[in-house]
């Protein structure tokens, strides 16, 4: 009897480990409380997997001898609840895919950086000539691209909601870019349950696979002490300090493993303190790849960025507008305020996510001229920022939003779009956020 997969979700990474499951042989289901997007739904019956929307229901659920969950369903879902009482086990579509590929994987995660990153190794790597992939929270899913094509490497980027449902998953490189509080509503609240599901990145890792990590961030300094870590360390840091594999120093960008490397700092694409940690950890995991140094160099400087993220939209009468919907959390927008040189209109807020604004209020008496709160339910950011004297706009659509910014703003200014929340209160994802916010603008 053929042994049964049911993915619950049919977003990405659902309808890939359906695709790779029926590939490979096994009874397929796949069921979500939602609607199913078009493009998912041909695919599914392209390959004759049985599947349904709007429901859930039980009997064909409940018989999996595996479920593999979306990284979007929470574990307090009624259903995984049900599924967890039967003692059915769970696994995110990285773990499944996993097992059906010999491809070495890079795996990135972090609380901030780690789109920028991904993305940049990706780029050295595609530069290089590799066979590679990219996947994870980014790009096409790990299993559609196990099931459909035949990469050498992987590039991945790992949210700690893929992190929690992997076990027997190991990465080659693993790159932990900082642990800051992000997601806590999906965490009890406890900031080390969010750790923890980060730190798993190293799990399974042996003597071959390397670990990057940025040195100087204290919970994982505080973290790296409970571990028996087996794979190579690779710390780096943007001041040179005694064990660094990679560093800043004199205006030049240095690497001193595995092939020695350096740089001008100038030369490098991304600007910004932030950005240097994500080059540093990105031209690490190229060089422990074996790729040449002229190609990292040509790549550090070539890179284009990221949409959504300090993405410049346009400039309208002397006013720059960044369209920075990608930052989330409190720490994102606190990066991307540091990098501010002129006088800020910040747009803040969304889904709170358990945010302490503490965090980023010396940074918005420094540098901001103008807060506009984006939000159904502003009543939080009002409580803790209505006494700082700034002005403030309060908007519930990206069009009164961007009108607010638009008479705030003086020539020379930035408005910035750094929401410090999830865009699920008034958007249907970061991206429609962001792309909602180019759309006014472009309009003005």
């Amino acid at each position: 009897m053929k042994k049964r997969i049911v993915a619950l979700g049919a977003a990405e990474s659902g309808v890939g480990a359906a695709v790779l499951a029926s590939k490979k042989g096994f009874d397929v289901f796949v069921s979500d409380m939602g609607k199913i997007k078009p493009h998912y739904t041909e695919m599914l019956d392209r390959y004759g997997i049985a599947w349904e929307e709007g429901r859930h229901t039980e009997d064909l659920i409940l018989n999996a001898d595996e479920i593999v969950k979306s990284p979007g369903i929470p574990d307090n879902a009624p259903m995984v609840q049900k599924i967890k009482e039967r003692g059915i086990p769970i696994i995110s579509e990285i773990e499944f895919a996993g097992r059906y590929t010999n491809a070495k994987m890079i795996c990135i995660t972090g609380s901030n950086g780690k789109t920028t990153t991904t993305s940049l190794i990706y780029h050295i790597f595609k530069a290089a000539g590799y066979n590679v992939g990219l996947a994870g929270n980014i790009g096409r899913s790990l299993a559609l691209q196990v099931a459909e094509e035949n990469y050498d490497y992987y590039v991945i980027e790992l949210s700690s909601f893929q992190l929690d449902n992997m076990y027997e998953f190991r990465a080659n490189i693993a790159v932990l870019l900082n642990i800051t509080p992000d997601h806590l509503d999906r965490y009890d609240y406890n900031m080390q349950n969010y750790i923890d599901a980060k730190m798993r990145i190293l799990q399974n890792q042996k003597e071959e696979d390397a670990f990057v990590y940025w040195n100087d961030d204290p919970v994982i300094q505080k973290e790296l002490k409970k571990y028996g870590i087996k794979a190579k360390m690779c710390p780096f840091s943007i001041i040179k300090k005694e064990g660094m594999i990679g560093y800043i120093a004199d205006g030049q960008y240095v690497l001193e493993y595995p092939t020695p490397f350096n740089m001008e700092q100038e030369s490098l694409a991304l600007n910004g303190k932030h950005n240097m940690y994500n080059s540093l950890a990105a031209g690490i995991t190229a060089d422990l790849a074996g790729i040449k140094n002229e190609v990292i160099r040509q790549s550090l400087s070539d890179f284009q960025g990221v949409e959504h993220r300090l993405e410049k939209v346009a400039r309208v009468k002397g006013v720059d507008y960044i369209n920075d919907s990608k930052a989330t959390n409190v720490d994102a927008c606190w990066y991307a305020l540091e990098s501010m040189t002129s006088p800020t209109v910040l747009i803040i807020g969304g889904k709170d996510k358990g945010n302490d604004y503490r965090e980023i209020e010396e940074l918005v008496k420094k540098k901001c001229r103008a807060l506009v709160f984006l939000g159904a339910d502003n009543a939080k950011l009002h409580q803790f920022f209505d006494g700082f004297g700034i002005p403030i706009a309060d908007t519930h659509s990206m069009k009164d939003c961007v009108e607010a910014c638009y008479r705030f703003a003086k020539p020379g200014d930035t408005v910035l779009l750094s929401p410090c929340c999830a865009s699920f209160d008034l958007f249907k994802s970061m991206e429609d956020r962001g792309e909602q916010f180019k759309s006014f603008v472009s309009s003005l």
